[in-house]
């Protein structure tokens, strides 16, 4: 029988990882020891592939015989899953600039048995054993009493494809590189911008298209179609210097490549000043991007700053984010500049706080009522040998709080 092609089909089945990182620092590494076995710190939950994640770090090690000796960390299924197959990698960051990583990760070699599963929630993957207490407490990991590191889960899914009738290749986008080049090489500009002791080129147009703030000063009622020079007062040219080349890439640019600084600290300092000229400009996108990026550099030097920054500029997640960051470490956070400021700047904003103390002492009593009715405890955990899976239960995530 011969057979039509038109009759025929086919398809294909891709397996592939979902990949995501989570970022976990412990600072006052000195103050956890002493825990006790089988007691740890916890990282606050992330999101891979659709699943709830969350890092275990055991100061005194999981088990008593190994209390004196070894550090444990593991990394566990934190929401509602049935024979979730995944691959990890545990990274303990060396913070000498030397880049020495401790690195343990199923990506980089071939599994004999395949991904890990995870049979449901509570499920544990990770190592009693990760490191000696001794080898960890003279190493480039521990710096001024802080440990960092990055847990990266990759989470196996498998998809079907059918047919294509057609195989175009379509680029990327390059219209924000064109744009920019326009601006690096000063090409057609027509509008000079003195900011400060600085001077910096643009292109009306382009920047009207861009800014309802320069569409109003260009082409606007009251607006000169003709002016050559722009003088801005209240900004820094750093500032003014990343603004414009997100303008015309429509990307945030390297902070640190502008400042010429890498510190954590800078970069959120510059990302503060760089929401409220984005708020100044109308450039919607710009301020939602640096709120998103200070959402996830929120600390105890910044977020009092950063509060008040939310609460001046209509920023409503940033502000919930710093309320509870602040109410969770009030008494540390209250020590700081940036609070003695806020008090001043922003004095309705206390009241708020309160409240956000108020709320999560409220939510702590109900977990802690929750746990007494609870008959699982996380010291009755019997994890299998270093390096595999585990299963348990996972216990409620707690934090010391203070109160004003």
């Amino acid at each position: 029988m011969i057979q039509n092609p038109s009759d025929s089909s086919s398809s294909k089945s891709v397996n592939e990882t979902i990949n995501g990182s989570h970022h976990f620092t412990i600072r006052g590494y000195s103050l956890a020891k002493g825990m006790g076995p089988g007691k740890y710190i916890s990282s606050d939950i992330f999101n891979v592939g659709g699943y709830d994640w969350a890092i275990y770090f055991y100061p005194d090690g999981k088990n008593i015989e190994d209390s004196s000796t070894y550090v444990s960390v593991f990394i566990a299924l934190a929401s509602e899953g049935t024979d979730v197959r995944a691959l990890f990698e545990l990274t303990l960051l060396d913070q000498s600039g030397k880049v020495k990583h401790k690195v343990h990760s199923h990506f980089d070699r071939a599994l004999e048995s395949g991904p890990y599963t995870l049979k449901y929630r509570g499920s544990m993957w990770g190592y009693k054993r990760f490191l000696r207490r001794t080898s960890l407490e003279t190493s480039d990991y521990l710096k001024d009493d802080c440990l960092s590191m990055r847990c990266t889960v990759g989470v196996v899914r498998t998809r079907v494809e059918g047919p294509k009738d057609y195989s175009v290749k379509i680029p990327p986008s390059d219209m924000g590189q064109s744009l920019k080049y326009l601006l690096d090489a000063e090409l057609g500009c027509d509008i000079v911008f003195q900011v400060g002791d600085e001077t910096f080129k643009g292109h009306k147009l382009i920047l009207a298209a861009r800014s309802p703030v320069f569409r109003a000063q260009f082409f606007g009622l009251i607006g000169n179609p003709k002016m050559d020079e722009v003088e801005l007062e209240d900004i820094e040219p750093s500032i003014f210097k990343a603004m414009l080349q997100y303008i015309y890439s429509d990307e945030i640019p390297d902070l640190g490549e502008i400042t010429g600084s890498t510190s954590t600290c800078s970069s959120t300092i510059m990302m503060q000043h760089l929401l409220a000229a984005a708020d100044r400009f109308g450039l919607d996108r710009l301020k939602e991007l640096c709120e998103a990026k200070l959402c996830e550099e929120v600390n105890v030097d910044t977020v009092a700053t950063t509060l008040s920054l939310a609460e001046q500029h209509h920023c409503p997640q940033l502000k919930a984010i710093c309320l509870k960051f602040a109410a969770t470490n009030l008494g540390v956070v209250m020590q700081t500049e940036g609070f003695k400021h806020l008090e001043q700047s922003c004095p309705s904003l206390l009241s708020e706080l309160l409240e956000a103390v108020a709320s999560v002492d409220e939510k702590a009593a109900s977990l802690t009522t929750s746990k007494k009715r609870s008959s699982s405890s996380i010291f009755g955990l019997d994890l299998a040998a270093d390096g595999v899976a585990a299963d348990s239960v996972i216990p409620p995530f707690r934090r010391v709080r203070r109160r004003m």
